[in-house]
């Protein structure tokens, strides 16, 4: 059974991009350009792993992050901050924090990397 994947990014395109990439590594992949409703989307797909924009058209994805996290079954869920313009080293030791963040434009090998590391897979 192949690992589930929600990326979130306002852009259309780069959640494409991100869906072909890791369908070509095996995961199965959906994909919101939007935060509203995320709860309601994740307890239907329960995904491994929440790829995360951090400015989500009017929505601030760290917010967003805060509230899964603070969500009693979605808490383990590894979240994966996406951003273009935020240095999100700091925002890794607060609490509600995303477990990794990954800068854009991505090396599409960073990308694969990081979701490998988040989902304890090897090789």
């Amino acid at each position: 059974m192949s690992k589930k994947i929600l990326a979130v990014d306002d852009d259309r395109d780069i959640v494409d991009v991100i869906k072909i990439i890791l369908e070509d590594e095996g995961y199965e992949v959906s994909t919101l350009t939007t935060g509203r409703n995320i709860l309601d989307v994740i307890s239907s797909i329960r995904p491994d792993l929440i790829l995360l924009d951090v400015m989500l058209g009017g929505m601030d994805g760290r917010e967003i992050c805060k509230s899964i996290k603070a969500h009693a079954i979605f808490k383990y869920i590894p979240i994966v901050m996406i951003s273009a313009s935020h240095n999100l080293q700091n925002v890794l030791k607060m609490p509600g924090s995303p477990n990794d963040f990954l800068s854009k434009p991505f090396d599409i090998d960073h990308l694969v990397n990081k979701v490998r590391t988040q989902l304890g897979a090897t090789g």
